[in-house]
């Protein structure tokens, strides 16, 4: 099986070179309005946002901000097919500019995505990890001044239109299946098990870009897609949802301005097929542990692994390892095989 994995240094406000309706699966995270680490990205966006931040007007510079992140909403109900799935991770800001304040951050492009007429599921909150000691901010140990800090964000679940529909027993679809326990786990609204990862590369590329964890992507797209379907990233940063692609046997096209963590991505590609491998192990090793722990009885018989599944629609379950990654034009093609 081979996937293509296009990664193009441009404006993700015009995605003309994505054809209307072609993505099955966004898995995404913007840039957070009211995070001064994206400041300067959205003033030169838009000078108008500059004007308001240094009038400390932060309502204005929100909505600034947002009508940014509009533009590629925009392309992105384009570009997404019917029944397809778009999820969308982001956190609030804390900010004191005229006042100190939260910008709700989840709230506005729940909005925003709900106008341009994608249906919102229900969301999922992640606990981020935190090496802070202290879980308080403002007045210290006196009341009532002190606000709690914000450790959590958001991934926000929409859809297109209804059901996406398939042919019955669609291998592909079959073939995708999660473990009964994956599901259990994945399909909760509330994840604290995500502690993240050091990226790559260097600390102010990390800080930029600002990643997320690679499980978070990885889960997303095994979640809400199958084998082969096609995944959008618009805000690309270091790559994490192309290797979570990647590492599922799921297409792959995203959209990044800077063209420098474009470029620093091939300096990671070949790290990717024993990555890929790892982490299909982790997942039957996984499975196994629960195997060995379980009083119930697993009543059917995986196809392609010497375990036992609970219900019949993981019987079918086929992990992939990439063995090979060839540079394209705009990108790469990668060979997976099973594992």
């Amino acid at each position: 099986m081979q996937t293509t994995h296009r990664t193009l240094a441009a404006d993700a406000r015009d995605m003309a070179a994505i054809p209307d309706g072609s993505v099955d699966l966004v898995v995404t995270s913007p840039p957070y309005p009211m995070i001064e680490m994206w400041d300067d990205l959205f003033r030169e966006a838009d000078p108008a946002v500059g004007d308001a931040l240094d009038a400390a007007d932060g309502e204005a510079a929100f909505e600034r901000m947002h009508a940014q992140l509009d533009a590629v909403w925009d392309e992105l109900a384009r570009v997404l097919a019917e029944g397809g799935i778009a999820c969308v991770n982001v956190g609030d800001a804390t900010r004191n500019l005229d006042e100190f304040r939260v910008y709700p951050n989840h709230a506005r492009v729940t909005s925003a995505l709900t106008e341009r007429g994608l249906s919102p599921l229900p969301e999922i909150v992640w606990r981020k990890p935190t090496n802070s000691a202290a879980k308080f901010m403002g007045s210290g140990m006196l009341p009532p001044n002190a606000y709690v800090t914000l450790e959590h964000e958001y991934v926000l679940v929409f859809r297109k239109g209804g059901k996406r529909g398939f042919e019955p027993m669609d291998d592909d679809r079959y073939a995708s299946a999660y473990f009964w326990e994956e599901r259990n786990e994945w399909f909760s609204d509330l994840w604290t098990d995500i502690t993240g990862e050091l990226q790559s590369v260097e600390n102010a590329d990390r800080e930029r870009s600002a990643a997320f964890p690679f499980e978070l992507p990885y889960r997303l797209v095994n979640m809400y897609s199958t084998r082969g379907d096609l995944v959008l990233d618009p805000f690309w940063g270091t790559g994490t949802t192309t290797t979570a692609a990647m590492c599922a046997g799921r297409n792959s096209v995203s959209y990044e301005l800077d063209a420098s963590l474009v470029e620093r991505f091939a300096d990671t590609v070949s790290a990717l097929p024993e990555r890929s491998r790892t982490v299909a192990r982790e997942r039957l090793d996984a499975h196994r542990a629960y195997v060995e722990r379980t009083d119930d009885d697993l009543a059917y018989d995986a196809s392609n692994y010497d375990v036992p599944v609970r219900t019949k629609r993981e019987r079918d379950i086929q992990l992939y390892a990439v063995t090979d990654i060839e540079a394209i034009e705009d990108g790469y093609r990668a060979t997976h095989t099973p594992v």
